[in-house]
């Protein structure tokens, strides 16, 4: 029988005896009474390999944690609907406008998507772990007056931290789409977004594609619908899950986020917060292709990329994995306690070819020295 995977040592793993040694410090510095393992996609497509493995990782750490501290845990899922779903061009000023799946379908279609596409595997790694979970659309997170309260707080001090979320032009992105029935359009880069704080609410205005000049208000109890960029978001998210102090919430993201959130925990300290307030993290292996690209379905479905060697379908699709959804669950928790029980082989990424082999094959571990 081959053994998989092989994995050198790194300098992360020789200090760890297990992958969820990452959130033992937290731990125990804020005498959490509940973990909730906090785990997001943009629903702008159908679930894929790199989908279910960072969520069958998220149950599995989840897991080993209760086992380990004794601490009650649950996992939140995050469905971003705000993901752009069509972008033009305005040809009168030449500014790209998106507009969201939120907006385009409505949140009840989408709801009901989430329901039929990461539901059943949700319910099935829920059962098999006896863990709690709970899914929370973007739509109505930004409506939250937790979240609302954050990032009006957070926007007050947004020179300090706005270079930081967009080294590129020190503008974070603010979209407030246009409010009209059946619209929703907003320009994607918010070059005309103006935003004037009063005490407890702002007052945004933008430009729409099609009903020009609008105005809307941003207040803790509603108003129009807040889509922040990427690294923003995740600023005012972490922040408001702070808040939490009997609740320690660790933000499960894929191998290529590590990059992106040194930018957001420099923004977070340029707005004040300390080392131990900074949000707790778990970055899952990265799926790969043969070049070390990030496997990315929408390069593969455009043609600007080939479908790696030893990949298969279902990867792009997990509808299409050749068996039943319980053996798709039994597989992918059989191969997160492999992963997570060496940190060698947790704290890296994997060829697409490899996780398949990891899939359909019995799974043991081998590690070099």
């Amino acid at each position: 029988m081959t053994a998989y995977p092989v994995s050198p040592n790194t300098v992360l793993a020789n200090a760890l005896g297990a992958a969820e040694d990452v959130i033992a410090p937290r731990l125990r510095l804020t005498g959490a009474t509940r973990v909730a393992f906090v785990v997001g996609t943009q629903i702008n497509g159908v679930p894929h390999l790199g989908t279910s493995l960072v969520q069958s990782l998220s149950f599995a750490a989840a897991a080993r944690v209760r086992e380990r501290f004794g601490i009650e845990v649950e996992v939140t899922f995050g469905a971003l609907d705000n993901a752009p779903h069509e972008v033009v061009v305005d040809q009168a000023s030449g500014h790209r406008y998106q507009r969201a799946y939120a907006h385009a379908f409505g949140i009840d279609a989408l709801a009901a998507q989430v329901d039929e596409l990461y539901r059943p595997l949700f319910n099935a790694l829920s059962e098999r772990l006896s863990i709690p979970y709970t899914i929370e659309m973007y739509s109505r997170q930004q409506a939250a007056e937790s979240f609302r309260q954050t990032w009006l707080r957070a926007h007050r001090r947004i020179d300090a931290a706005r270079w930081w979320l967009d080294p590129q032009h020190g503008v974070p992105h603010v979209r407030v789409p246009c409010p009209a029935p059946g619209c929703g359009w907003a320009e994607k880069y918010a070059e005309r977004t103006r935003i004037l704080l009063g005490d407890d609410h702002a007052q945004v205005q933008a430009v729409c594609l099609h009903h020009g000049p609008y105005e809307v208000l941003i207040g803790p109890d509603g108003g129009g619908y807040l889509d922040l960029a990427t690294l923003y978001r995740n600023l005012v998210k972490e922040l408001a899950a702070g808040t939490d102090r009997d609740r320690l919430s660790v933000m499960v993201k894929g191998g290529d986020w590590v990059f992106g959130s040194t930018l957001v925990d420099n923004a977070l300290t340029a707005l004040g917060l300390c080392g131990t307030q900074l949000p707790t993290r778990l970055f899952c292996p990265q799926v790969v292709t043969d070049t070390g690209a990030k496997l990315s379905k929408s390069l593969i479905r455009d043609g600007k990329a080939p479908l790696p060697d030893g990949s298969a379908p279902w990867m792009l699709d997990t509808r299409m994995w050749p068996g039943s959804l319980s053996e798709y669950a039994d597989r992918l928790l059989d191969m997160a306690d492999v992963l997570l029980g060496d940190p060698r082989h947790f704290f890296r990424s994997y060829s697409a070819g490899e996780l398949g082999r990891l899939m359909s094959q019995p799974t043991r571990s081998v590690t070099t020295p």
